[in-house]
């Protein structure tokens, strides 16, 4: 499942797209997938909800040399 934040930053960069073509058919239709995907992220909780990725460690330091000088 798609998360409000992802939902909300789709949107956003569709309304965006809009406003910078000059064809208002194509800007029409953003607009409108736009406002189909708002009306998707509105029900949703303000938090994502998906899984973490596990934490990832290294063998190394980030401050120590690797040897591979």
């Amino acid at each position: 499942m798609l998360g409000k934040t992802y939902l909300t930053k789709q949107a956003s960069l569709l309304l965006q797209f809009a406003r910078s073509t000059s064809d208002s058919d194509l800007s029409a239709k953003l607009v409108s997938k736009a406002a189909d995907l708002k009306s998707q992220a509105d029900p949703l909780p303000d938090k994502d909800q998906s899984p973490k990725a596990p934490d990832v460690t290294s063998d190394a330091s980030p401050n120590e040399p690797t040897g591979a000088d």
